[in-house]
C-alpha cells in the first residue's frame, strides 16, 4: 500500500477544522506540533490515492491564509502497519466509507505529478550530458550491431521526461509548461541528431547491419509500439512504477531510430535516413498522444474550474492535431512501403 505524508503549516487555531477533515477524508494518522504561538505543523498520513482529495480540501480551506504551506512526502515504510493500528470499530467505519473511496483516482496527486515532471522540463548541464552520453552509446551499439549496448543507452532515457511532461502540460492546459517541454524536447532531439550525424561522418559503418536496417523499415506495428510506450511512460509517473524501467520502453521508440537517422545522414544514405526519421517522428507523435490519453483516463485534471474549461479547449485542439499527425504518419508509412 503506497502512502503519503502530508505536512501542513497553518495557524494553531485551525486544529479542530483539520481534525474534522482528517476524519471525513479517511486519513490513517493525524499529528500536531507547535512551531510558534500562532503556527503549528500538522502531519496527515494518507494512502496515495487519497492524497488528491485531502490536498483539494486543504487548498479550498486555507489557500487565502498567508501562512498556508503544504509539503508532500513519499512514505517508504511505517510501523506498525496502518491496517494493524485500527480498532474493530474503526475497521467497520472504514468499510462504510469504501464506496466513497472507490471514486478516488488510483494515482498520485496532480500537484505531486506536476512538481515531479516540471523538473524534467528544463535545459541544464545534466540533461545535455545525459543526451550526449546516451546518443554516443546508442550510436556505438548500432554500428557494432550490439543489442546490449543499445539497451544500455536506453536505460539513460533522457528524452522520457520532456515528452511525458509535454503530455501532462497538454492535459492540464498549462501553456507555459508545454512551451518549456517543447523547447527541452527540441533541444534534446537536435543535440542527439547532430551528434549522430557527426559520428556518421567520422566513423565508417555498414548500413545493412541488422540493428540499423531494422530501424529503416517502418511498419504500422511501430505505431502500436509507440502508443504503448507513451501510455506506459504516463502510468509510470502517475502510479509510482519505476520511471527508469519504463524509460527503457519509451527509449525504444525514441533514441535508437533518432540516432540511426543521424548516422545515415552523416553517411549520406538519404533515403534510409528519411525512413529512420519517419519512424522517429511517428514515435514522438504517438508517445505524446498516448500520454495525454492515459493522463485523461487516470483522471488528471486542473484543480480550478476555469482551468478545467481552458484545458478542455486545449485538449480538443491537441486531439485534432495528434489524430491528424497519426493519420499522416500512417499514410507516409504505407507510401514508404510501396
Amino acid at each position: 500500500m503506497a502512502l503519503r505524508m502530508i505536512e501542513l503549516i497553518a495557524p494553531t487555531n485551525t486544529s479542530d477544522d483539520l481534525l474534522d477533515l482528517s476524519e471525513t477524508c479517511t486519513t490513517l494518522g493525524f499529528w500536531r506540533e507547535h512551531l510558534t504561538d500562532n503556527l503549528s505543523l500538522f502531519r496527515i498520513l494518507v494512502r496515495t490515492e487519497r492524497s488528491e482529495s485531502v490536498l483539494r480540501e486543504l487548498e479550498s480551506r486555507f489557500k487565502d491564509n498567508e501562512s498556508f504551506r503544504v509539503f508532500i512526502f513519499e512514505v517508504a515504510a511505517t510501523l506498525p502497519h496502518p491496517e494493524d493500528e485500527r480498532t474493530q470499530d474503526e475497521q467497520q467505519d472504514a468499510k462504510s466509507k469504501a464506496d466513497a473511496e472507490k471514486k478516488d483516482p488510483k494515482r498520485v496527486a496532480v500537484a505531486e505529478l506536476v512538481q515531479k515532471l516540471a523538473g524534467g522540463a528544463q535545459i541544464d548541464r545534466i540533461y545535455l550530458v545525459t543526451v550526449t552520453l546516451s546518443t554516443i552509446v546508442a550510436a556505438v551499439g548500432l554500428m557494432r550491431n550490439n543489442v546490449a549496448v543499445i539497451i544500455g543507452a536506453m536505460v539513460i532515457a533522457p528524452l522520457l521526461s520532456p515528452n511525458i511532461t509535454l503530455s501532462l502540460a497538454t492535459t492540464l492546459g498549462d501553456l507555459k509548461l508545454a512551451r518549456r517541454s517543447l523547447i527541452v524536447n527540441t533541444a534534446g532531439v537536435s543535440l542527439a541528431l547532430l551528434l549522430s550525424i557527426l559520428m556518421g561522418l567520422l566513423v565508417a559503418f555498414d548500413p545493412s547491419l541488422h540493428e540499423i536496417n531494422s530501424r529503416t523499415n517502418v511498419e504500422l506495428s511501430d505505431i502500436v509500439l509507440a502508443l504503448a510506450a507513451g501510455s506506459a511512460g504516463a502510468l509510470a509517473f502517475t502510479t509510482g512504477i519505476s520511471a527508469a524501467l519504463v524509460g527503457v520502453m519509451v527509449a525504444v521508440a525514441l533514441l535508437p531510430p533518432l540516432t540511426t537517422s543521424g548516422l545515415l545522414l552523416g553517411a549520406q544514405e538519404w533515403q534510409l535516413a528519411g525512413r529512420a526519421f519517419l519512424l522517429t517522428a511517428t514515435n514522438i507523435v504517438c508517445v505524446n498522444a498516448a500520454g495525454v490519453a492515459t493522463f485523461l483516463l487516470q483522471g488528471v485534471r486542473p484543480s480550478d474550474w476555469w482551468e478545467v474549461e481552458r484545458s478542455r479547449r486545449i485538449i480538443r485542439v491537441a486531439a485534432l492535431v495528434w489524430i491528424f499527425l497519426i493519420l499522416l504518419m500512417t499514410a507516409l508509412i504505407i507510401l514508404a512501403k510501396k
